[in-house]
């Protein structure tokens, strides 16, 4: 039996080691085999546009602007000249192409998709037979891969009108952090007037729509901050503001009945004892483009999985889904004026790499916009 055992073992780990070595070579030929469009985005002919393009993975120097091929819209799509984009940690990560483990989906040696940016804002200049939402000259915002450029292309469930009592700087600075802060609250946290929420970075750019929504749904809103952003969370409609350069929430004593975290820089444990009996965690940030190079925020996610079993409170990562009505949902708060979108600073197309490397810094108070002429 034991001679049995041990032939079992012997050749249970050859074929362990032969399924690996089989692994890594698949590996090691897909990335050499990983490549992207980049030299013949400019080799075309007709109307062009400029846009920002990267090639290869890197910092922010790697992003150039390149005159491309002009989108033409299909039936179903609007021609939207663009006139303000703003930059979200989503871009930098796709830049760097970290957590390394994302590059099995995006490309392992090189970028597949050549394009950058989401959050857009602009004038629709042509559509197709078929939209019946909008008409030319509208000016409408959304979110579309590849929006640093002149010009996209997108259907009209993307997008919506632009509210009159804000600029295009704000509403193109809308879709990422703004959706994502409604799900959060709305959807993931199911806020309710009087429920209490805590938001962890409340100066960011998620943070900033946070506080706002938060209490446009009628809850008392705790914003954890820096003591220079102390004031602007306050202006925002903070309830309560703590400096985390002087307090730590997580051991003040409060409890609360919702954290949307952007800064997961607490442990699960210290959250947990922050939140009530039935509280619900939510996280949304991912760390800095140097934290968790291999895996970043899923380390996290993985032990919120594990603990599940174990705890009566909610937790989980979430990212936004955006849907039409989610976006109409906030431009009428936009319109009434319980949500304004907060810009810290603004860049020219040429100037995306230094954009990026400030929100980089992690120090942005609200959302950072590209402006096109």
């Amino acid at each position: 039996m034991k001679r049995i055992l041990k032939r079992i073992l012997k050749w249970s780990g050859v074929g362990l080691l032969a399924l690996l070595a089989i692994g890594a070579f698949l590996i090691f030929i897909a990335y050499w085999r990983s490549t992207n469009n980049c030299e013949s985005l400019s080799a075309v002919e007709g109307e062009k546009m400029k846009a920002i393009v990267y090639c290869d993975y890197g910092p922010p120097d790697v992003l150039k602007i390149m005159d491309i091929a002009k989108p033409v819209p299909n039936d179903d799509q609007l021609l939207v000249r663009v006139w303000a984009v703003s930059v979200n940690p989503y871009d930098w990560h796709f830049i760097r192409g970290t957590p390394y483990i994302m590059r099995l989906g995006v490309g392992l040696r090189k970028p597949k998709s050549t394009r950058l940016g989401v959050d857009f804002a602009g004038t629709v200049e042509a559509l197709g037979k078929n939209v019946r939402q909008f008409k030319a000259g509208d000016e409408i915002y959304g979110g579309k891969t590849g929006a640093f450029a002149e010009y996209v292309c997108i259907t009209e469930k993307g997008v919506v009108l632009k509210p009159h009592n804000i600029t295009f700087e704000q509403a193109g600075s809308v879709q990422i952090a703004g959706l994502t802060a409604l799900q959060a609250l709305r959807e993931h946290g199911k806020v309710q007037p009087g429920t209490k929420v805590l938001i962890n970075g409340a100066s960011g750019g998620v943070g900033t729509f946070a506080v706002q929504i938060g209490k446009a749904l009628g809850a008392h809103v705790t914003g954890v901050c820096s003591t220079r952003n102390m004031d602007m969370v306050r202006s925002l409609g903070g309830d309560e503001v703590i400096d985390y350069t002087k307090e730590d929430f997580a051991k003040n004593g409060k409890q609360y009945d919702v954290i949307l975290d952007n800064v997961p820089n607490h442990s699960l444990a210290d959250c947990r004892r922050a939140l009530t009996p039935q509280g619900k965690y939510i996280m949304i940030g991912g760390g800095g483009p140097n934290d968790g190079r291999v895996i970043g925020p899923f380390a996290r996610v993985i032990q919120i999985m594990l603990s599940k079993p174990f705890v009566s409170q909610e937790m989980k990562m979430m990212m936004s889904d955006p849907t039409q009505a989610d976006m109409t949902y906030l431009r009428d708060l936009m319109q009434a004026g319980k949500v304004i979108p907060v810009i810290d600073r603004s860049y020219k197309l040429s100037d995306i790499p230094a954009a990026i490397r400030y929100l980089e810094e992690g120090h942005a108070r609200g959302k950072v916009v590209i402006t096109l002429e």
